[in-house]
């Protein structure tokens, strides 16, 4: 049976290359008589895979010296609550709601201290990311009021499609930013942010592993609270090589082989031109179609997530089970918002792109007598 043409949000495609490389050393890896999934996570074996890994994403995104690496677990869910309790020095931090995950992270800080909304995109539904001139003048603002302890931001948003093409300016304050689903997709420029942290299981990995990186000096001194937990601890699992407890062994290795095909496909330059060539591909006939349209203001539109509508809810239910019949699988939009959403990322070829843009041509001719507009 051919492979599906996964659009999946996440879990995601992998890239055909890891699999088969997996697939090959997963009950002997290189002639230990075991599977990675049965090691000690403190074997040297082991050991020389989490240091291989760590060592190849410093290489692929260019982290500097003075940022820990940490391979944890939990999402980036559970970082929301670790960011606060780490980093939440004088009870107060900045948010900036772009998406249902922003959104999330701003609710789960407010338990620690006061999370401070500097714009929301609330009133567009999230199709639209508040201005850098409005977000850039809440800061100051909020600054001289009463500082703040970081400054966060989602982005990519995920559900909605959107994304930040232009980074905040925060000065001194450190930019958080939960970059899970455009992790590895475009060169970021790390020391621009104080913390970055991601769910893998988009562009980076399986399911089951979080990557943190966070500037050395801002984790220094332990938890900002008390009653931050031994796992949630960002120094401690800096200076226990993210093995507070057992790590996710079989996920980092993945997530090690992963970074490996990055850099082999050319890094994060090439990953990032291949990926806006799959965007405008889709855009191009979102922008043309009188059917279909696309959710996201066109200045503000994902790279890695692309969402669109018809409008007619019934239709909408009818292309996203048209395509699974044709073996396009995960177009269905998120419950919050309906219609359609091609997840794009690294992993998914040039080739899957290009049939659902035929897919989407022959159903808008199927439906001729049918507008987005009704």
């Amino acid at each position: 049976m051919p492979r599906a043409h996964n659009f999946n949000p996440g879990p995601a495609a992998l890239p055909v290359q890891v699999l088969e490389e997996v697939q090959a050393e997963l009950v002997d890896y290189a002639g230990n008589g075991l599977s990675v999934l049965e090691m000690s996570h403190r074997a040297p074996s082991f050991i020389e895979i989490y240091e291989k890994a760590e060592e190849t994403l410093r290489d692929v995104l260019g982290i500097p010296g003075d940022y820990d690496v940490l391979f944890l677990s939990g999402g980036a869910t559970l970082e929301f609550a670790a960011l606060a309790m780490n980093l939440m020095r004088t009870g107060r931090a900045g948010y900036v709601v772009s998406g249902h995950f922003s959104k999330v992270a701003m609710d789960e800080g407010a338990r620690y201290g006061e999370a401070v909304c500097l714009a929301t995109g609330e009133g567009s539904n999230f199709s639209a990311i508040p201005t850098k001139a409005e977000i850039d003048s809440a800061i100051v603002a909020e600054v001289a009021a009463g500082g703040l302890d970081y400054v966060h931001i989602c982005q990519n948003n995920t559900i909605y499609g959107t994304m930040f093409h232009e980074l905040p300016e925060t000065d001194d304050v450190p930019l958080v930013a939960d970059v899970s689903s455009c992790f590895l997709s475009l060169p970021l420029d790390v020391e621009r942010y104080g913390v970055i942290y991601a769910g893998a299981q988009k562009n980076a990995g399986p399911a089951g592993v979080t990557v943190v990186i966070c500037r050395h000096d801002l984790i220094a001194q332990g938890p900002a609270l008390g009653i931050c937990p031994a796992y949630l601890d960002w120094r401690s699992q800096a200076m226990k090589q993210s093995m507070l407890n057992t790590p996710n062994t079989f996920g980092i290795y993945v997530c090690g082989k992963v970074f490996e095909w990055v850099k082999e496909m050319g890094g994060l330059e090439a990953m990032e031109a291949r990926n806006r060539k799959k965007a405008s591909m889709l855009y191009d006939v979102l922008d043309q179609s009188k059917l279909f349209r696309g959710v996201a203001r066109p200045q503000d539109r994902s790279i890695a997530n692309v969402t669109f509508t018809t409008n007619i809810p019934e239709l909408d239910r009818e292309f996203v089970s048209e395509a699974a019949r044709a073996g396009l699988v995960g177009l269905g939009g998120h419950r919050l918002v309906g219609g359609m959403r091609a997840s794009i990322y690294n992993a998914v070829p040039k080739a899957s792109v290009e049939r659902l843009c035929g897919l989407m041509k022959e159903f808008e001719e199927l439906h001729a007598g049918s507008s987005s507009t009704e």
